[in-house]
Protein backbone atom coordinates (compact mmCIF):
# COMPACT_ATOMS: atom_id res chain seq x y z
CA UNK A 1 0.00 0.00 0.00
CA UNK A 2 1.64 3.51 -0.93
CA UNK A 3 2.02 5.52 1.70
CA UNK A 4 -0.67 8.26 1.65
CA UNK A 5 0.78 11.24 3.65
CA UNK A 6 1.73 13.85 0.84
CA UNK A 7 4.92 16.25 0.67
CA UNK A 8 3.76 18.99 2.36
CA UNK A 9 2.18 17.51 5.28
CA UNK A 10 5.34 17.52 7.70
CA UNK A 11 4.40 19.56 10.60
CA UNK A 12 4.72 17.18 13.01
CA UNK A 13 8.26 15.37 11.79
CA UNK A 14 11.33 17.25 13.23
CA UNK A 15 13.60 18.49 10.57
CA UNK A 16 16.98 16.56 12.41
CA UNK A 17 19.30 18.23 10.10
CA UNK A 18 18.23 21.03 12.02
CA UNK A 19 16.54 21.09 15.06
CA UNK A 20 19.44 19.11 16.92
CA UNK A 21 22.95 19.24 16.98
CA UNK A 22 25.51 16.50 16.34
CA UNK A 23 28.82 15.73 17.29
CA UNK A 24 31.33 12.75 17.28
CA UNK A 25 34.22 12.86 19.67
CA UNK A 26 37.40 10.94 20.27
CA UNK A 27 37.39 8.53 22.67
CA UNK A 28 39.08 10.15 26.08
CA UNK A 29 42.16 8.33 26.93
CA UNK A 30 42.84 5.97 29.75
CA UNK A 31 44.53 7.32 32.79
CA UNK A 32 48.51 6.63 32.78
CA UNK A 33 50.81 6.55 35.25
CA UNK A 34 52.98 8.12 33.27
CA UNK A 35 52.25 11.88 33.38
CA UNK A 36 53.59 12.94 29.99
CA UNK A 37 52.47 10.03 28.01
CA UNK A 38 48.86 11.04 29.73
CA UNK A 39 49.11 14.77 28.90
CA UNK A 40 50.05 13.56 25.04
CA UNK A 41 47.10 11.47 25.12
CA UNK A 42 44.64 13.94 26.12
CA UNK A 43 46.32 16.54 23.35
CA UNK A 44 45.57 13.97 20.98
CA UNK A 45 42.00 14.09 21.89
CA UNK A 46 41.96 17.20 22.06
CA UNK A 47 43.32 17.66 18.80
CA UNK A 48 40.67 15.27 17.29
CA UNK A 49 37.32 16.84 18.78
CA UNK A 50 38.73 20.20 17.57
CA UNK A 51 38.93 18.68 13.78
CA UNK A 52 35.65 16.87 14.28
CA UNK A 53 34.08 20.08 15.79
CA UNK A 54 35.26 22.51 12.30
CA UNK A 55 33.68 19.30 10.01
CA UNK A 56 30.09 19.55 12.22
CA UNK A 57 30.38 23.26 11.13
CA UNK A 58 30.64 22.43 7.48
CA UNK A 59 34.48 23.52 7.30
CA UNK A 60 35.10 20.17 5.04
CA UNK A 61 38.91 20.78 4.54
CA UNK A 62 39.87 22.35 8.27
CA UNK A 63 43.78 23.29 8.18
CA UNK A 64 45.87 22.95 10.80
CA UNK A 65 46.14 26.56 12.06
CA UNK A 66 42.18 26.34 12.61
CA UNK A 67 42.37 23.11 14.22
CA UNK A 68 45.36 24.04 16.13
CA UNK A 69 43.12 27.37 17.44
CA UNK A 70 40.20 26.00 18.80
CA UNK A 71 42.16 22.64 19.87
CA UNK A 72 44.19 25.52 22.08
CA UNK A 73 47.48 23.82 21.36
CA UNK A 74 50.37 25.01 18.97
CA UNK A 75 50.53 24.38 14.89
CA UNK A 76 53.15 22.22 16.39
CA UNK A 77 51.70 19.81 18.17
CA UNK A 78 48.96 19.26 15.44
CA UNK A 79 51.63 17.40 13.35
CA UNK A 80 53.47 16.25 16.52
CA UNK A 81 50.94 14.09 17.22
CA UNK A 82 49.84 13.42 13.77
CA UNK A 83 52.20 13.01 10.74
CA UNK A 84 49.75 14.23 8.32
CA UNK A 85 46.00 15.50 7.96
CA UNK A 86 45.67 12.25 6.46
CA UNK A 87 46.31 10.38 10.39
CA UNK A 88 43.33 12.89 11.34
CA UNK A 89 41.14 11.65 9.21
CA UNK A 90 41.64 8.31 10.20
CA UNK A 91 40.66 9.47 13.52
CA UNK A 92 37.06 10.70 12.12
CA UNK A 93 36.60 7.81 10.23
CA UNK A 94 37.48 5.50 13.45
CA UNK A 95 34.34 7.77 15.20
CA UNK A 96 32.35 7.17 12.54
CA UNK A 97 32.87 3.30 12.30
CA UNK A 98 32.05 3.18 16.05
CA UNK A 99 28.52 5.06 15.42
CA UNK A 100 27.44 3.08 12.71
CA UNK A 101 28.40 -0.02 14.75
CA UNK A 102 25.94 0.71 17.31
CA UNK A 103 22.96 1.95 15.22
CA UNK A 104 23.38 -1.35 12.71
CA UNK A 105 23.33 -3.76 15.98
CA UNK A 106 19.96 -2.31 17.08
CA UNK A 107 16.95 -4.76 16.44
CA UNK A 108 14.17 -4.26 14.07
CA UNK A 109 10.60 -3.37 15.56
CA UNK A 110 8.96 -4.07 12.25
CA UNK A 111 7.92 -8.03 12.18
CA UNK A 112 8.18 -8.55 8.29
CA UNK A 113 10.77 -7.86 5.69
CA UNK A 114 8.57 -5.04 3.79
CA UNK A 115 8.41 -3.17 7.29
CA UNK A 116 11.80 -3.39 8.31
CA UNK A 117 13.08 -2.02 4.50
CA UNK A 118 10.53 1.27 5.53
CA UNK A 119 12.04 1.03 9.11
CA UNK A 120 15.23 1.29 7.78
CA UNK A 121 15.24 4.40 5.86
CA UNK A 122 14.22 6.15 9.47
CA UNK A 123 17.44 4.37 11.07
CA UNK A 124 19.49 5.60 7.95
CA UNK A 125 18.15 9.43 7.89
CA UNK A 126 19.04 9.35 11.39
CA UNK A 127 22.63 8.16 11.04
CA UNK A 128 23.12 10.02 7.43
CA UNK A 129 22.20 13.28 9.20
CA UNK A 130 24.24 12.67 12.19
CA UNK A 131 27.55 11.69 9.93
CA UNK A 132 26.65 13.95 6.84
CA UNK A 133 29.21 16.36 7.45
CA UNK A 134 31.88 13.55 8.15
CA UNK A 135 31.27 11.49 5.66
CA UNK A 136 31.06 14.17 3.29
CA UNK A 137 34.41 15.57 4.15
CA UNK A 138 36.07 12.31 3.71
CA UNK A 139 34.42 12.11 0.28
CA UNK A 140 36.37 15.47 -0.66
CA UNK A 141 39.70 13.87 0.40
CA UNK A 142 39.17 10.03 -0.53
CA UNK A 143 40.75 10.33 -4.19
CA UNK A 144 43.93 11.55 -1.63
CA UNK A 145 43.93 8.78 0.67
CA UNK A 146 44.19 4.77 0.01
CA UNK A 147 42.65 4.07 3.50
CA UNK A 148 39.89 6.02 2.99
CA UNK A 149 39.24 4.33 -0.02
CA UNK A 150 39.20 1.02 1.80
CA UNK A 151 37.11 2.06 4.48
CA UNK A 152 34.40 3.56 2.48
CA UNK A 153 34.10 0.28 0.61
CA UNK A 154 33.60 -1.09 4.25
CA UNK A 155 31.06 1.49 4.86
CA UNK A 156 29.64 0.72 1.81
CA UNK A 157 29.37 -2.97 2.17
CA UNK A 158 27.97 -2.86 5.88
CA UNK A 159 25.22 -0.77 4.55
CA UNK A 160 25.01 -3.70 2.16
CA UNK A 161 25.21 -6.70 4.43
CA UNK A 162 22.27 -4.58 6.50
CA UNK A 163 20.02 -4.80 3.79
CA UNK A 164 20.83 -8.38 2.63
CA UNK A 165 20.11 -9.87 6.14
CA UNK A 166 16.78 -8.11 5.75
CA UNK A 167 15.55 -10.24 2.55
CA UNK A 168 14.28 -13.32 2.59
CA UNK A 169 15.71 -15.63 0.05
CA UNK A 170 13.40 -15.58 -2.36
CA UNK A 171 14.01 -11.45 -2.91
CA UNK A 172 17.59 -12.06 -2.23
CA UNK A 173 18.44 -13.63 -5.56
CA UNK A 174 16.11 -10.93 -7.24
CA UNK A 175 19.41 -8.68 -8.64
CA UNK A 176 17.58 -5.44 -9.84
CA UNK A 177 15.23 -5.57 -6.57
CA UNK A 178 18.78 -6.03 -4.30
CA UNK A 179 20.42 -3.21 -6.61
CA UNK A 180 17.85 -0.72 -6.42
CA UNK A 181 17.41 -0.66 -3.10
CA UNK A 182 20.66 -1.16 -2.06
CA UNK A 183 20.98 2.84 -4.37
CA UNK A 184 17.76 4.00 -3.11
CA UNK A 185 19.40 3.67 0.77
CA UNK A 186 22.45 4.57 0.29
CA UNK A 187 24.41 7.78 1.59
CA UNK A 188 24.66 9.00 -2.02
CA UNK A 189 21.00 8.82 -2.48
CA UNK A 190 20.20 10.49 0.86
CA UNK A 191 22.72 13.31 0.21
CA UNK A 192 21.25 13.93 -3.35
CA UNK A 193 17.81 14.80 -1.69
CA UNK A 194 19.02 16.43 1.48
CA UNK A 195 21.52 19.14 -0.45
CA UNK A 196 21.14 19.04 -3.91
CA UNK A 197 17.25 18.69 -4.28
CA UNK A 198 17.21 20.29 -1.13
CA UNK A 199 14.34 18.59 0.93
CA UNK A 200 13.87 18.67 4.30
CA UNK A 201 14.44 15.25 6.78
CA UNK A 202 10.18 14.51 6.26
CA UNK A 203 10.42 14.87 2.55
CA UNK A 204 13.64 12.99 1.60
CA UNK A 205 12.28 10.09 4.03
CA UNK A 206 8.90 9.97 2.26
CA UNK A 207 10.67 10.32 -1.34
CA UNK A 208 12.63 7.17 -0.57
CA UNK A 209 9.86 5.44 1.27
CA UNK A 210 7.05 5.84 -1.47
CA UNK A 211 9.73 4.82 -4.08
CA UNK A 212 10.23 1.52 -1.91
CA UNK A 213 6.70 0.81 -1.97
CA UNK A 214 6.37 1.06 -5.76
CA UNK A 215 9.02 -1.02 -6.22
CA UNK A 216 7.74 -3.73 -3.80
CA UNK A 217 3.72 -3.09 -5.63
CA UNK A 218 5.42 -3.59 -8.60
CA UNK A 219 7.35 -6.68 -8.07
CA UNK A 220 4.13 -8.02 -6.58
CA UNK A 221 2.33 -7.46 -9.67
CA UNK A 222 4.82 -9.43 -11.55
CA UNK A 223 4.52 -12.42 -9.29
CA UNK A 224 1.00 -12.70 -9.83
Amino acid sequence: MLVQQRLHEENDVSDLGKSTQYRLTAAKPARDRDGRKHRAQRSQMLIVNAMLELVARGNLEPSADQIAEIADVGRRSVFRHFSDMDTLYREMNNSIAASMESIAQQPFQAADWRGQLLELVDRRAVVFEKLKPFLLALQVHRHRSAFLKTSHTRFVGLLRNILMGIFPKDAARDVVLVETLDMLLSFASWSRLREDQELSVAKSKHVLKQAIELLLEGRAREEI
